[in-house]
């Protein structure tokens, strides 16, 4: 093969590589991306980076005062969730344990209060009462409250639902406590200009 065919076929793979990125060169310059505000399509349960402590700290803000939620609390909705409950506990006395405690009485009672029954060891080193705020903060989430515990549940996240579970099982006791009171504070709004009175010099 003499020069002159050498020249021509490196002219050649010359002027395809020009071609090429002619080509996307101009490809840029007809479609120019715009990056999108919001993904096209958004995979559930996927938060954004960053967002997760934003999301978790409205979420806190949002939660209405344990009194305030018993107060508005149904016990036939308490039942209907409980139903989640059903396949290892039973609050009726009679029915005895079950994979897990009977239930009966338990709002009040002392954590892992039951003789008959092999409670775990993070139960037995926990300690403490079963009153209403502990029983909320378990059934949010049962592995994080109390480490180490055999139950698998993975909780209950909304906080009515708790309110509801829990007035249902304080109603399936000899002994129901009664529900905390509803403290009622005056907006601040309502309490500055009382302040600003008080602090005023008598005339």
């Amino acid at each position: 093969m003499d020069s002159f065919e050498l020249n021509k076929i490196a002219g050649a793979v010359l002027a395809s590589v020009l071609v090429v990125i002619g080509i996307s060169n101009l490809g840029g310059i007809l479609f120019h991306e715009e990056p999108l505000a919001q993904n096209a399509y958004v995979v559930e349960g996927v938060v954004e980076e960053g967002a997760g402590a934003a999301v978790a700290e409205k979420e806190v803000e949002q939660v209405t005062p344990l009194p305030i939620r018993l107060a508005e609390a149904s016990a036939d909705k308490g039942e209907r969730v409980f139903k989640k409950c059903a396949a290892c506990h039973s609050v009726n006395a009679a029915d005895g344990n079950k994979v897990g405690p009977n239930l009966h009485g338990v709002v009040g009672a002392a954590v892992a209060h039951l003789d008959n029954f092999a409670y775990s060891d993070a139960f037995k080193t926990h300690g403490g009462t079963w009153t209403f705020a502990e029983l909320d903060h378990y059934l949010e989430n049962p592995a994080a409250h109390i480490p180490g515990n055999k139950m698998s549940f993975a909780g209950l996240r909304k906080p009515g639902d708790r309110a509801d579970v829990i007035l249902f099982m304080n109603q399936h006791s000899d002994n129901p406590l009664p529900l905390p009171e509803v403290q009622e504070q005056a907006p601040a709004e309502e309490a500055a200009p009382a302040e600003a009175a008080e602090a005023a010099p008598a005339e």
